[in-house]
């Protein structure tokens, strides 16, 4: 029989668990915003609708260890509070960033944090599996959506190659004899791999003791979704082959989103069952084991206060740092182009860029009548919805006729790609990024300096040109009139900063 805990352990617990529920209460009004998003997104978005279901998993994990956590005596552990301020110098990070993902994660940690602060070390031991599970609350994983559609549509062609099925591949786009077929974000299998995750991890835990029987479970689960994915769509093109394309677009949204999660689940359940080596009965801690030796001194009142405190001083040193917009000129216009004239504004293509200050669009042609279409993106500052980069920001909008296919040699300082229609038009795109003092075609790289700018001060104005321009039968590129173009137009960093006021 275990040794029951101190005996004030009861009334410590009591007095832990409020206080716990303050530091909470606090985080989550002082990160309102966030808390709303994060919801927002579990609610909204198909790809974390799964994450409505991990709270409720988190409180029944906590409720099967609660036999034994009772067991346990809690107490103020300031070591804790260092995980607190990781995740509040994250989620500062992420907000001078405009990174909803860092906000997101940093706000979860400082939740983690508060926890290990406050009910201290022995108590977080016993419910080390529901805190790291927490994780789960955080909606990553939208950025694998481009490498898992080109691995699908990789995997297409070589079982289409396996049964005899001629078929040609431009990026994420396959064409068969009858039929034409883009492997889509909706296709690419994130959806499914990232509710995967949450699900092999859990599971892993609950059916198995051996961490080498867990890993690869863990493993399993990850892998076998996105070879079921590659068969699935190869599956629909296949029948699409036999039959229809029309035909093939109901089978596929029929065993989609019907039976093809059921069948891949079971599956993996399944052949791991035989391998399960968790008792029924098991006890998912051993308070002996995490009760320390002796009555350690609690700190509860100065280790809560100083978590909420954290917390509260990077909401001030937000609010203490936010800078104002730079002074936009009353109006803007496309910038004339030696030897180009304007044409109007396109007519096939348009990019995105929500919430910009302005938005230029103009055709330009030439006396060889080649024709580039020109954007050009103006942000006062960025901030919460006001981004330069992110998810359905830029060339290619979520949703949209167009469709990345790969990306081409890039000119100094930018970025180039092509991107292709379903009417088989491919455009050639050239995007570049006027953030802080460079310019850049990395996405990666303008968080960072949106960063600098946010932390250190600097021009607070972001600017994105982007060329695009269709192929024509006679040509196999519009790269030299994109770059014809852009030698006449002039130094990237110039024009950004003369149509955004920076310079006169």
């Amino acid at each position: 029989m275990i040794a029951l805990a101190h005996p004030m352990a009861k009334g410590q617990a009591r007095q832990h668990l409020l206080w716990l529920g303050v530091a909470w209460a606090a985080i989550g009004l002082l990160f309102l915003p966030d808390v709303v998003g994060l919801v927002g997104i579990w609610w909204t978005s198909s790809t974390f609708n799964h994450c409505l279901l991990i709270p409720p998993i988190i409180g029944w994990l906590v409720w099967q260890r609660s036999p034994e956590l009772v067991q346990l005596t809690p107490r103020g552990w300031w070591p804790g509070l260092l995980l607190v301020a990781a995740g509040a110098f994250g989620w500062l990070v992420g907000d001078a960033a405009g990174v909803a993902l860092a906000r997101h994660l940093g706000l979860i940690l400082m939740l983690q944090g508060s926890v290990i602060a406050i009910l201290g070390p022995e108590v977080s031991r016993g419910l080390a599996f529901p805190l790291g599970y927490m994780l789960f609350l955080v909606p990553a994983g939208e950025g694998l959506v481009p490498p898992l559609q080109t691995l699908t549509a990789r995997m297409c062609m070589t079982l289409l190659d396996l049964v005899g099925v001629p078929a040609h591949i431009e990026g994420v786009f396959i064409t068969i004899p009858n039929g034409w077929f883009e492997v889509a974000e909706a296709c690419s299998g994130v959806k499914f791999l990232i509710a995967m995750a949450a699900f092999g991890v859990l599971a892993a835990h609950i059916c198995f003791k051996s961490w080498p029987r867990r890993i690869l479970f863990v493993a399993a689960a990850l892998i076998l979704p996105v070879l079921a994915n590659g068969i699935r769509a190869w599956g629909t093109i296949y029948v699409a082959h036999l039959t229809d394309a029309r035909f093939a677009a109901g089978f596929d949204h029929v065993f989609y989103g019907w039976i093809f999660f059921g069948v891949v689940i079971a599956l993996l359940m399944g052949i791991s069952w035989r391998w399960f080596d968790r008792p029924v009965d098991d006890r998912w801690i051993d308070p002996a084991a995490l009760q320390p030796p002796r009555q350690a001194e609690d700190r509860i009142v100065p280790v809560a206060l100083g978590s909420m405190l954290i917390a509260a001083s990077v909401v001030a040193w937000s609010l203490i740092g936010a800078y104002g917009e730079a002074r936009l000129p009353a109006s803007t216009e496309s910038p004339a182009i030696p030897g180009w004239r304007k044409a109007g504004a396109p007519t096939d293509w348009h990019p995105s860029f929500d919430g910009a200050d302005r938005l230029l669009l103009s055709r330009y042609v030439d006396g060889r009548g080649r024709a580039v279409d020109l954007a050009i993106a103006i942000y006062a500052s960025q901030s919460e919805g006001r981004e330069l980069v992110g998810y359905g920001q830029g060339a290619v909008p979520p949703g949209s006729r167009w469709a990345w296919t790969d990306d081409q040699s890039p000119p100094l300082g930018g970025r180039a790609f092509r991107i292709m229609g379903p009417d088989g038009v491919v455009r050639d795109v050239v995007s570049f990024y006027r953030v802080g003092d460079v310019v850049t075609g990395n996405e990666m790289r303008v968080k960072a300096e949106t960063l600098k700018v946010r932390l250190l001060g600097g021009p607070t104005r972001a600017v994105a040109i982007i060329a695009c321009a269709p192929r024509t039968i006679s040509e196999q590129s519009a790269r030299p009139a994109i770059d014809d173009l852009l030698v006449r137009l002039g130094p990237v960093d110039a024009l950004a900063d003369r149509l955004s006021g920076t310079i006169d």
